[in-house]
């Protein structure tokens, strides 16, 4: 009898899930943030879609029921809920609502991850490996036989390990030369080199960046941390410029290194100077060492800042997180100098107060890269030999999902990582194709004459986030009339008059026609919605 009963309640319990959904939060609520990112990962990984809610509840997840999903977030020990079909409308509709800055990102597909490091053990950890292998997020180890070998393609995502890429080891020679891990480490790259065809493990390292750029370029995601950040831009800007001493390469560096450096060949740094003494512990002056920073482990904190969701998914994803207030770590390169960092780069993390930047993300191509500051965000000094950290005693660290944001990131639906890239393309088009400084008051002064006698004198003039289109619009009495101007060549690409309605931006492609007054329902897949979107995407130009 009590097995009946048994079978029964099981029953009626797969009866009452039919239909309904699972919700991860990502606040205060959840006890394990970081294997919450490997659910998501292995639900992908089961070609079930998951919704990832940014901003909302600290960038919650959520995705149909199945009871092998409830299982496995038991498993695991990561927090979760059933919510209705009812709840899950509730939730769609307060973030679809304009008055709040929340998104959905549908995610659909595990990404193929690897990461570039030695296959030798190394006498330091590596944060992302750490929680990668916490998260349970599988991933393959490459190193420079398998890049120059063109196995890149094969993969979505790749993080840089603790890693030089300037051909100087390091420049732990004054401290661990004669270190026999250091030997080894010399030893390996000479014969890399060797087997390549390259005289230096210093031209050894630059085909490999190239690659890696291309890599990049060709729609690839890029994750680096510490001394892989500036080493592989201080790689790009000395192409073709010996900047190693002789223990380094066997010969002396160009003394007109500095001089020589191609800043036009970087992803996020320029107009950094080069540290010549061989025996400093430091690339270049990019990175914000313990003397200039000023601060102490009880006050050393960045600010994650927060995006709009709606506008801009792109950083917003990267910054999903339940703290805005995050610890400070050292590493080699522990943070970058503002003043030395790309103005299309965008800052994502910041110690203001010592303006260093210690996150920051770029587009090049059609993929995207993103440099973190620091070596290990729950050890503040992480020492060469140290024990690797025990993330079973850190599972929300805000610092440790700052990385795993960029493994989601790189899983959003095709479609949506298309019209991302598109808008960062045409970004990219703009730059190249704009006027000088010089001019860009007349540019001003064209985009106003359009406007006045396209609309009107008193017209409002708001551009996107990209300034790649503008929206201007006026008022006369309850007729509005608005065109939408494509900046790169001054062309009026819409242009209309509605009664009784406003227009508004709705994101950088995208433009909200309000025809109806009052609280309305956007249904922009209707002809008879009261809010139709007007899409921009298809008045680009030169991309293709």
């Amino acid at each position: 009898m009590s097995g009946g009963i048994l079978l029964l309640l099981m029953f009626l319990l797969a009866k009452t899930c039919v239909g309904n959904s699972i919700f991860i939060p990502m606040d205060e609520k959840q006890v394990n943030h970081l294997k919450a990112y490997g659910i998501a990962y292995w639900i992908l990984k089961s070609d079930i879609e998951v919704d990832w809610l940014l901003n909302y509840r600290g960038g919650s997840f959520m995705c149909k029921y199945y009871p092998k999903i409830q299982n496995e977030l038991a498993v695991r020990g990561v927090s979760y809920e059933i919510i209705s079909d009812a709840q899950v409308n509730a939730i769609v509709t307060e973030i679809a609502s304009p008055a709040v800055n929340y998104d959905i990102m549908k995610l659909e597909k595990a990404p193929r991850v690897a990461v570039y490091s030695p296959k030798s053990k190394q006498p330091w950890d590596d944060a992302v490996t750490l929680c990668l292998s916490y998260a349970e997020i599988p991933y393959d180890v490459i190193f420079d036989d398998e890049v120059l070998n063109e196995t890149l393609p094969k993969y979505d995502w790749l993080h840089l390990h603790h890693e030089d890429f300037t051909g100087q080891y390091g420049k732990f020679y004054a401290t661990y030369a004669n270190m026999p891990w250091y030997i080894e480490q010399q030893h390996e790259a000479e014969e890399t080199a060797r087997k390549f065809g390259f005289h230096k493990v210093s031209q050894l390292k630059l085909a490999v960046v190239k690659r890696i750029k291309g890599f990049v370029a060709g729609g690839g995601f890029l994750f680096a941390m510490c001394s892989a950040t500036d080493s592989f831009d201080i790689a790009l800007a000395a192409d073709g410029v010996d900047i190693c001493e002789h223990m380094y390469d066997g010969d002396p560096a160009d003394p007109q290194a500095q001089e020589k450096l191609n800043f036009e060949n970087t992803l996020a740094f320029t107009n950094f100077h080069l540290s010549r003494d061989p025996y400093q512990y430091e690339f270049s002056d990019i990175d914000n060492n313990f003397p200039e920073r000023g601060l102490v482990q009880s006050n050393d904190y960045f600010s994650v800042f927060q995006f709009s969701a709606k506008w801009d998914p792109i950083p917003t994803m990267l910054t999903q997180n339940h703290e805005k207030q995050v610890k400070g770590f050292y590493g080699q390169t522990t943070g970058f100098k503002k003043r030395l960092i790309k103005p299309d780069v965008v800052i994502m993390g910041e110690t203001k107060s010592i303006n260093e930047a210690k996150y920051i993300h770029g587009v090049l191509g059609k993929g995207f890269w993103t440099y973190y500051g620091g070596h290990d965000p729950e050890d503040y000094q992480h020492q060469v030999g140290e024990e690797p950290t025990d993330l079973n005693l850190h599972p929300n660290s805000p610092g440790f999902r700052l990385i795993l944001n960029n493994i989601l990131f790189s899983c959003c639906q095709e479609k949506e990582t298309e019209d991302m890239r598109l808008v960062l393309l045409f970004l990219i088009l703009v730059v190249i194709s704009c006027k000088p400084i010089a001019h860009a008051q007349s540019e001003s002064s064209t985009l106003t004459k359009i406007v006045e006698q396209e609309v009107g004198a008193t017209a409002t003039i708001e551009t996107n986030s990209a300034k790649t289109f503008a929206l201007a619009y006026q008022n006369q009495g309850k007729v509005l009339t608005y065109i939408v101007i494509r900046m790169v060549d001054m062309k009026v690409v819409v242009k209309e008059k509605i009664h009784d309605g406003v227009v508004r931006w709705y994101s950088d492609m995208q433009i909200e026609k309000v025809v109806t007054p009052g609280i309305v329902k956007r249904d922009p897949n209707s002809d008879n919605a009261s809010v139709k979107m007007i899409d921009l995407k298809k008045f680009v130009i030169n991309l293709k």
